[in-house]
């Protein structure tokens, strides 16, 4: 079972053969992200990323209020620290956590996924709810968005819902490149309602909104170069060839010959 793996090992990384370090890591994130997404929640938790170096592990967590993620003086990453070294058994120093802030949350699938459960949650028609996030999503210049919620919105009879706008690709190399998706568990008072929020990202050559690549479709048509009428060819051609003549009779032409200096007396 996953809590009988040792979590030691993430510390021995060099030790282990390749296929349980790769087990290890996906238990460990696996574990962290469920923690995070349940201690968080309200914080705007947008993900976390795992950095590790030779001598420590360092935890980036993504959140729309980073500010309350840190606590006061920073009391609450501390204890986020701590809860997290000794549940892997990590030693002294050798694990740090750090927060960032989600530079735009309309392009955030799990911060809108939240935003959408504590909208269902207050009691907010599902409706008027989904078509919220979705309408917020396509301001922040998102490609397409896509919301389904199912589980038993009206009455005792389960059924699903989908809600969307603008463009969106689930298969290929774009979808996964492209996409970004988040799952959450609404524990409503009728039973489980279950969200999923999926955004199309806009391309960005910077990377920072966006994917950098291009789509694969997406043909740029260049605006063409100005035209040169056929007389001003002809005449550079003609400037060209008198030039290149002008040059050969110059090289062609024999030196001046140069006359004696008279010796002028006393000079010297």
């Amino acid at each position: 079972s996953l809590n009988r793996i040792n979590f030691k090992m993430m510390a021995n990384r060099s030790k282990m053969s390749t296929k349980r370090k790769f087990v290890a890591d996906g238990c460990f994130y696996a574990e962290l992200n469920e923690l995070l997404t349940s201690e968080l929640a309200e914080d705007g938790y947008a993900g976390v990323e795992v950095r590790t170096t030779p001598h420590r592990t360092n935890i980036i967590v993504r959140a729309t209020r980073t500010q309350n993620v840190l606590g006061e003086k920073g009391q609450r990453i501390r204890e986020l620290t701590s809860v997290v070294q000794k549940r892997f058994n990590f030693d002294e120093g050798a694990v740090e956590l750090y927060a960032e802030r989600v530079q735009n949350r309309g392009l955030c699938a799990q911060a809108q996924a939240e935003s959408l459960k504590y909208k269902l949650l207050g009691g907010l028609a599902v409706r008027r709810a989904c078509y919220g996030v979705v309408r917020f999503v396509m301001e922040a210049s998102a490609k397409g968005c896509e919301v389904i919620v199912t589980g038993k919105l009206r009455g005792q009879r389960a059924k699903a819902m989908k809600f969307g706008d603008g463009y969106m690709i689930k298969t290929g190399h774009a979808g996964e490149v492209y996409t970004d998706t988040a799952v959450r568990h609404v524990l409503m008072r009728q039973g489980v309602i279950g969200i999923r929020v999926s955004i199309f990202l806009p391309q960005d050559p910077q990377g920072i909104i966006g994917p950098k690549i291009p789509l694969d479709d997406v043909v740029t048509i260049m605006e063409p170069k100005e035209e040169v009428s056929a007389e001003t060819l002809l005449q550079q051609q003609a400037a060209k060839i008198a030039a290149a003549e002008a040059a050969m009779a110059a090289a062609a032409e024999p030196a001046a010959p140069v006359e004696p200096v008279a010796d002028v007396p006393g000079a010297y």
